[in-house]
């Protein structure tokens, strides 16, 4: 492990380039078979953001229905709820 820290202080200029140019040459086989993983990884990230979505939207679903009954009661009650919209003007 000491090895790859001095070669990323800058401890071994012969090291570094080997570490280059090993990474050149694995480059080519490891790209590919990140490509699937790379992928899968996306596909949970999408899936996560789409389910957090619906969530929140029946969230606001739920709230608003709450704030309506708590309206209606208080309308039954005889006390008018604040209005929710701007006069006309």
């Amino acid at each position: 492990m000491a090895l790859f820290e001095d070669i990323f202080k800058g401890g071994n200029l012969v090291a570094g380039l080997a570490v280059g140019i090993g990474a050149a040459l694995v480059a080519p086989v490891l790209i590919p078979a990140m490509r699937p993983i790379a992928k899968s990884v996306l596909k949970a990230g999408l899936i996560v953001y789409d389910q957090g979505r619906v969530a929140l939207a029946e969230l606001n679903e739920q709230t608003g229905d709450i704030l309506a009954e708590a309206r209606a009661e208080l309308a039954e009650a005889g006390k008018p709820a604040a209005p929710t919209e701007a006069g006309p003007g």
